[in-house]
């Protein structure tokens, strides 16, 4: 006889578990989204219409709002009854050590025995620099200072708007062990097709094996899916320079033999 996940189910179970909202598993979450329709009562029907086929009972509506003459954005709040099983939840685990700067910086010279080049851009259309600028600027983010703080790294950061065979060329002429590229603008999955185009571009342009490191990043990459746009790393929302710092060294600079 199959069963059935109730709430009840969820509380004897500590992988089962309801979103949360006013009381532990009550189911309540809130969403938004926008609707090609102007803003009226039909329109806020449709909203709450939406909501329910969704799974959201009984649905609210908490915000309406025009979006030019021909849209309209909304809030609504409601409780489904879905449960996620942590159990089936699976995450991609950093696979390298966080380090200092110090560290970075004296495993390169050690190492190396050169400067780290790192090539980042905002490639296509893309004008929004906030997250290349993050990682690589030396003001950084987080609390962090961005690749241009470390001594042994060599950062040329070519803004936005970089047209891809300009940013083939510069990695070419600077010799650069990585390039970084930034991607924020995700309509019609243009960061996915930009990145696939340049990852294309590189891989024409360099002999096999001699590819610059590729990584990617960007709000909208999904975790994963970095061998299936050609890239060796995606960085999410949130990445630190600290972290891309320490991927760079784990990938690219060999380690140091262990005296016998």
């Amino acid at each position: 006889m199959s069963t059935r996940h109730t709430p009840s189910a969820a509380k004897a179970s500590p992988d089962l578990i309801r979103p949360y909202g006013d009381t532990t598993g009550d189911g309540m979450v809130q969403m938004s989204f926008t609707l090609p329709i102007p803003h009226d009562k039909r329109a806020e029907g449709a909203a709450l219409q939406l909501a329910r086929k969704m799974g959201l009972e009984p649905a609210l509506l908490v915000h309406a709002r025009a979006m030019g003459p021909d849209f309209t954005f909304f809030v609504v709040y409601g409780s489904v009854r879905h449960l996620v099983d942590l159990r089936e939840v699976t995450v991609i685990e950093r696979e390298y050590p966080l380090l200092g700067a110090k560290e970075i910086n004296l495993t390169i010279k050690k190492t190396l025995r050169r400067k780290l080049v790192i090539v980042g851009a905002c490639i296509g259309t893309d004008a929004h620099t906030v997250g290349i600028d993050a990682i690589l600027n030396i003001k950084g983010f987080a609390g962090e200072k961005g690749l241009e703080y470390y001594r042994e790294i060599r950062v040329v950061n070519l803004g936005a708007q970089v047209l891809v065979p300009e940013l083939v060329a510069r990695a070419r002429a600077e010799k650069a062990d990585a390039v970084l590229v930034s991607q924020v603008v995700t309509q019609r999955d243009a960061h996915i097709h930009n990145t696939s185009q340049m990852s294309a571009a590189f891989r024409e342009a360099y002999p096999a094996g001699q590819v610059p490191l590729l990584v990617a990043g960007g709000p909208r990459f999904e975790e994963g899916t970095a061998s299936t746009i050609g890239v060796d790393r995606i960085f999410g929302r949130g990445t630190t320079p600290g972290e891309v710092a320490s991927y760079l060294v784990h990938a690219l600079v060999p380690p140091s033999p262990r005296k016998v």
